[in-house]
């Protein structure tokens, strides 16, 4: 394995150690309350096993894509750790939970519109892994109407990044048409 291989392979490593201390306690909304971990690491497996990416900015930055929004990470904590490009990444992908529900969801839409190639990559994945959980393990508290309104959110933010990569988006759209079997 060469230098720069062997280079990418332990910073992917890292990150995937890092995230897992990041998330550590925290659980999935599904009824089996899942590990964290498993959501991004779904993501990862979407990116490099579905799609092929083998960039290891991506691959690093999915793995990490919710440590700022959702633990005590900050921006400056992956830059430290893993580099500009890899924090900036992340940051981009990130929402504001500080801001309404409904504000941070109208947010992620008009972003995603103008959202750098590797961070629509990341936010594709992630869409497609949510849509997944929620058709095969939904969160026991949420209704029908709840889910049905997540999958309608979710393919407004892919539509507004579409032409981004045909195999994710093939692979969002058959997971969307599921909706009509969720209950």
């Amino acid at each position: 394995m060469s230098d720069t291989a062997s280079s990418t392979v332990g910073s992917f490593a890292r990150a995937v150690a890092f995230a897992t201390e990041a998330h550590r306690g925290q659980v999935r909304k599904g009824a089996d309350a899942d590990p964290y971990i498993s959501h991004p690491l779904a993501v990862v497996a979407i990116l490099a096993d579905e799609a092929q990416i083998a960039d290891w900015v991506t691959l690093c930055a999915a793995v990490l894509h919710d440590t700022i929004e959702d633990t005590g990470t900050s921006h400056d904590d992956l830059e430290t750790a893993f580099g500009t490009e890899v924090a900036d990444l992340v940051a981009e992908v990130s929402d504001d939970k500080r801001l309404p529900k409904h504000v941070c969801k109208a947010d992620q839409v008009a972003r995603a519109a103008k959202a750098s190639p590797k961070a629509r990559l990341v936010k594709l994945a992630d869409k497609i892994a949510n849509l997944r959980d929620i058709a095969d393990r939904p969160p026991a508290t949420w209704s029908l109407k709840r889910k049905q309104e997540y999958f309608d959110w979710s393919k407004a933010v892919v539509d507004a990044i579409r032409g981004t990569n045909p195999v994710l988006e093939g692979a969002f759209d058959a997971t969307f048409a599921r909706r009509s079997e969720l209950t």
